[in-house]
Parts: C-alpha cells; structure tokens; sequence
C-alpha cells in the first residue's frame, strides 16, 4: 500500500475523535495528515512527509487555536431569568420602602423593596433594580 493511502487512514483515523471529543486539534493533526498524504502522493520521502505533517499540525494548533479561544471570549453575553432583570428601570406601584412595596417590572408587578432601609419610593417614581432576592426585586 503506498504511503500516501496510510496518511489518509491516519486523517481519518484522527477525524474519528474529533467527532467524538469535539476537541479541534484532533482536527488540526488530521489536516496535517492530509498535508503528508499529498507531499507523499508528489513522491516526498518519508522523513518529508513526517516534517510537513510535524510542521502543518503545529502551525494549525499555534494560529488557529488562540484565534479560536479569542472569539470565544467575545460573546456577548445573553443573560436570561432574573439575571436579565438586574440593571433594568421599574416603576413604583405602590410605595416602596425598606420593608416593602410593588414595582411594575418588565410588564409585572413585583413586590419591591429598598436596597438602603432608610430610602422611601412613592407611586410614579423610576427606580432601578440592583438584585432579585426570592420574588422580590431590591431598588434604589
């Protein structure tokens, strides 16, 4: 069987836990093998087939995995539940002081209470939610 033959069952066999493990540098070694698989098939010799497949996974996994890290990092970030209502403006229903009220929240009303003890919120009034704590939004 020619060398270039076994380069491409060493791809594929390198595809195999890629699809498994979802780990992309198996990925980046299976090019490599590809690489090999073709310098063999233009006649290369072996040690030249092992450097261009040494050379080609090693370039794939310094350029492409840092490049793919990166992005991965600038996400936005999609908060849901009440993650997603800490930081949004609410409307005083009924007074809210430090031992209770009622905001309207997101198109709800929510029981409320004041983040300092001493702060009073009367009807009508914007306030903002600093945290969810149970079933009860704590403004200021």
């Amino acid at each position: 069987m020619d060398a270039w033959v076994w380069w491409l069952v060493a791809a594929v066999g390198l595809g195999i836990p890629l699809v498994l493990t979802a780990m992309p540098e198996f990925g980046m070694f299976a090019v490599g093998a590809v690489a090999a698989a073709v310098v063999a098939g233009l006649g290369g010799g072996l040690v030249a087939q092992v450097v261009v497949f040494a050379v080609v996974s090693t370039a794939l996994v310094l350029v492409v995995r840092p490049m793919a890290r990166g992005s991965q990092r600038q996400r936005p970030e999609h908060r849901t539940g009440v993650e997603a209502l800490r930081g949004r403006q609410a409307v005083v229903l009924e007074r809210v002081d430090g031992n209770g009220g009622r905001i309207k929240l997101a198109g709800e009303v929510w029981s409320a209470r004041a983040l300092d003890a001493g702060a009073s919120f009367e009807p009508g009034q914007q306030v903002d939610v600093v945290e969810i704590d149970g079933a009860t939004a704590v403004v200021m």
